[in-house]
């Protein structure tokens, strides 16, 4: 069976959620069902399938984020929040 596919929001509206220095501020659901981006009451939220062991689901949420953003997981950083479900990623580009 394939992966379904994934929806993100615009691109722009995950934009505008960072601030001036292209912090952005990420919930994260991690052993989620279906990996997903939504934007709820002004938060962004990733939910990724990885389960939180050996950062596999911080991987998981770059890689899901820079998908949206259309950039390369490089230009993805985590600044904050390694353990935690509340992080914080520097979007470069």
């Amino acid at each position: 069976m394939a992966k379904p596919r994934v929806e993100y929001p615009p691109a722009v509206a995950i934009r505008a959620l960072a601030d001036g220095d292209g912090r952005l501020a990420v919930r994260v659901t991690p052993g989620a069902r279906t990996e997903a981006l939504e934007i709820v009451e002004g938060r962004l939220i990733a939910k990724v399938r990885a389960k939180p062991e050996d950062g596999k689901a911080n991987t998981a949420v770059r890689a899901l984020l820079a998908a949206a953003l259309g950039v390369a997981t490089s230009h993805v950083r985590l600044l904050r929040g390694a353990t935690a479900r509340e992080k914080q990623f520097q979007i470069a580009g």
